[in-house]
């Protein structure tokens, strides 16, 4: 199951049009269709995609009838409208504990519980708006994920919203509050609209940060880092994170040769640093005796 999702996660991203939706689905299937010892429980791949397809688009129906109905003018009644029928009727929020929780970064249990992260719920707003043929994109500030209702791509009239906190309407001083609360200092280009890759590799982000926390979870680390290395675009440490990931799960030798393949990249810039990634190679390899 990990091989055909994985299959389907390299092409997705690498196509034309990339879908973070479905890039994170796939992602959670590492988790949720991960231990073959559950497998007679288990939905298949498609199941799994299908049932959670099925909720966003149950959720973009409801919009769509309230649309109808309230007939709402301009981004601030629009905006108005998803968070009394998501944030209100369908309870999708969040809360401090949720940081706590590795279901809070996965697609299907956000969706099953109504609860995650603000990156989460974000994506949740974009993909229930975008079936009910409503403009909303995500904003990724840093720290915090929230979403513009209308069109900044277009410098079409806009405003934004917090899902996390049931989709509560900010204003600059508000969004200039929230950057500051994260050590970064506000500018207008903060508010440029996500991009579907960017948004993918700050999930498996947050995945890898709350696996790094706990050691026994270096498997859960391991996938997010794995995938994350998929994407065309990622930090090229993260092969040096992999390498010492595999070390630790004990892959000894995969993640020795990864370490040196690391080191023959940081010769060029970094050579001290390349000195210290090959004795940790030696170091792996020793570990065999």
């Amino acid at each position: 199951m990990t091989e055909q999702s994985r299959t389907r996660f390299r092409t997705e991203a690498r196509g034309e049009h990339p879908d973070p939706v479905l890039l994170c689905l796939l992602a959670a299937a590492e988790h949720t269709l991960g231990d073959p010892g559950d497998s007679a429980e288990q939905p298949s791949l498609e199941e799994l995609l299908t049932a959670c397809q099925a909720a966003l688009d149950r959720h973009a129906a409801a919009i769509r009838q309230a649309v109808a109905e309230r007939r709402p003018s301009g981004p601030e009644e629009t905006a108005a409208l998803l968070a009394a029928v998501l944030g209100g009727r369908e309870r999708f929020h969040g809360r401090q504990s949720d940081y706590l929780r590795l279901e809070s970064s996965l697609l299907p249990e956000v969706l099953r519980r109504r609860r995650g992260l603000p990156i989460m719920l974000a994506l949740v707003w974009q993909a229930v708006a975008a079936r009910a043929g409503l403009t909303v994109h995500g904003i990724a500030l840093p720290g915090h994920f929230i979403v513009a209702v209308g069109g900044p791509a277009g410098g079409d009239e806009y405003v934004l919203a917090d899902p996390f906190h049931g989709g509560r309407l900010l204003d600059v001083p508000d969004v200039e509050r929230l950057v500051a609360a994260s050590g970064h200092l506000f500018s207008p280009e903060l508010l440029s609209p996500a991009q579907p890759l960017d948004t993918v590799l700050r999930v498996l982000g947050n995945i890898r940060r709350w696996a790094a926390d706990r050691p026994e979870h270096a498997r859960t680390q391991l996938w997010a880092t794995e995938l994350a290395l998929l994407l065309p675009r990622h930090p090229a440490q993260l092969r040096l994170e992999r390498a010492e990931l595999l070390v630790k799960t004990g892959d000894f030798l995969a993640g020795a040769a990864e370490m040196e393949s690391y080191a023959q990249i940081l010769d060029a810039f970094d050579p001290e640093s390349a000195a210290k990634v090959r004795l940790e190679a030696r170091s792996a390899r020793h570990r065999l005796n």
